[in-house]
């Protein structure tokens, strides 16, 4: 109201022709002016409640927007920092299963090999019991063949070599040796 009256002055005061256009007219009744200031007081007194009371409500709503959007990001920062938790842990556990399953994997190739070796030992052992099996039946078998081969020969010369006369000389003999034993 202040500033109003300030320009009117303003206006009032200055050195400005009448007959350039723009003039002001002192008499404030025919100028209604006294109109015009309560009509526009009225208006500023009506629409400051109406326009205080809009603001107002407009102002709780953008606090309570501002505070929703708080809580939100607090609870989207709370969320945000358990899935850093979760993800964190489930990184330890990934990195525990890899090591786990390196384990695992070294247990079990070391196992194979050791399990191959003795499965190749197993074999050179009993191919060594079966080299020895088969040397001593070939042995046995060449004693034998060279045994029968000698009692042939030996049977073959004495067939040849003893005469009827002979053979009764020699049974003669084994029967005296025998002969007070019976």
């Amino acid at each position: 109201m202040e500033n109003f009256m300030r320009v009117i002055n303003i206006i009032a005061n200055s050195d400005v022709n009448l007959n350039e256009g723009i003039s002001f007219n002192t008499d404030f009744l025919e100028a209604n002016v006294i109109n015009i200031l309560l009509l526009l007081s009225g208006l500023i007194y009506v629409l400051k409640e109406f326009l205080g009371s809009i603001l107002i409500n407009r102002q709780e709503k953008v606090l309570i927007a501002i505070q929703e959007s708080e809580e939100r990001l607090q609870q989207a920062n709370l969320r945000l920092s358990e899935s850093e938790k979760q993800l964190a842990q489930t990184q330890m556990v990934i990195t525990q299963i890899i090591n786990e399953a390196e384990l695992t994997a070294q247990k079990v190739r070391q196992s194979i090999l050791d399990q191959g070796k003795a499965d190749i030992n197993k074999l050179i052992s009993a191919s060594k019991a079966s080299i020895a099996t088969a040397e001593i039946q070939i042995k046995q078998q060449i004693q034998l063949q060279i045994t029968s081969l000698a009692i042939q020969r030996v049977t073959m010369q004495l067939q040849n070599q003893i005469t009827p006369a002979l053979q009764a000389k020699i049974i003669d003999n084994n029967i005296s040796q025998l002969g007070g034993n019976l």
